[in-house]
């Protein structure tokens, strides 16, 4: 059990990101004691993030170094999981040691695009992004290389602005046309979708018609591991989180109505402190 720093998420859809302090520990839980730091993805079903305790399981929990915080850990468990299993699916080598690859990321300011743009960069891969005006200036501080604002023509359309053909789209944004994102790849470009309940059916009819540029959708298993590795990079000062806010517990419904409004910059956080 822990009491947790949390992060906002929509009202229905349960809870499950974490960061806080260990505070019980059930029979037979090995590598971890009470006071351990720790930032931890609680079971889809069960929920319960948002409250004074939560009960975590061992296989979905991390402790935190003291080099990351909690407000930035908090954010980690979907968001930053997410982009990496994109990335992962996109075949990218995020210690740089892969081919470069041209890649863009949809909704580059968001929860899981603003990770996503950091883990593209650290795999050697030219970053074109969207985002609204008024995030350009941060998203290109996580190291985009070009940044559309997805308002104008050029954005819309995701034309880069150096006409480079996309090997991935890392989409993380709504109501783009499978059309628009045709236009823009490469021969074998793939788009992997973390949004649309459809992509599995667009996947499907692409695979029909033998075309070699694919939809892929994105369905997130995680593992400790992966948890763990993201903590590491956040603790040599390879990723960041961009938090956008920061809500009181007894103001947990203000921090939905701002995540539902669909415009946070990064993540918005409830705490218990």
């Amino acid at each position: 059990m822990i009491r947790p720093f949390l992060p906002s998420r929509f009202p229905f859809v349960p809870v499950t990101d974490v960061a806080g302090e260990v505070v019980e520990i059930g029979p037979g839980v090995q590598g971890f004691k009470v006071g351990d730091k720790v930032v931890s993805k609680l079971k889809l079903l069960r929920g319960g993030g948002l409250a004074e305790y939560a009960v975590a399981t061992t296989e979905l929990t991390v402790k935190r170094p003291p080099e990351v915080t909690s407000a930035e850990a908090a954010g980690i468990p979907i968001a930053g999981l997410t982009a990496l299993r994109a990335l992962t699916k996109a075949g990218i080598k995020l210690d740089g040691s892969g081919p470069s690859a041209d890649i863009l990321i949809t909704a580059a300011s968001g929860g899981v695009g603003h990770y996503a743009v950091q883990l593209a960069k650290l795999g050697n891969a030219h970053v074109t992004a969207t985002c609204g005006a008024r995030n350009i200036n941060l998203v290109k501080s996580l190291g985009a290389d070009e940044v559309l604002d997805y308002k104008t023509p050029e954005g819309e359309s995701l034309k880069s602005p150096s006409g480079r053909k996309y090997d991935y789209i890392i989409h993380c944004a709504t109501g783009i046309r499978w059309s628009t994102f045709e236009a823009c790849l490469s021969e074998r470009g793939k788009v992997i979708d973390i949004t649309s309940p459809t992509a599995m059916l667009t996947s499907v009819i692409k695979k029909m018609t033998f075309s070699k540029k694919s939809l892929v959708p994105l369905v997130l298993n995680p593992k400790g591991g992966d948890l763990e590795f993201m903590v590491e990079l956040f603790k040599e000062g390879k990723l960041r989180t961009v938090i956008d806010s920061i809500f009181p517990l007894a103001k947990a419904e203000e921090a939905w109505a701002k995540s539902m409004d669909g415009h946070a910059t990064g993540k918005i956080i409830v705490t218990l402190e």
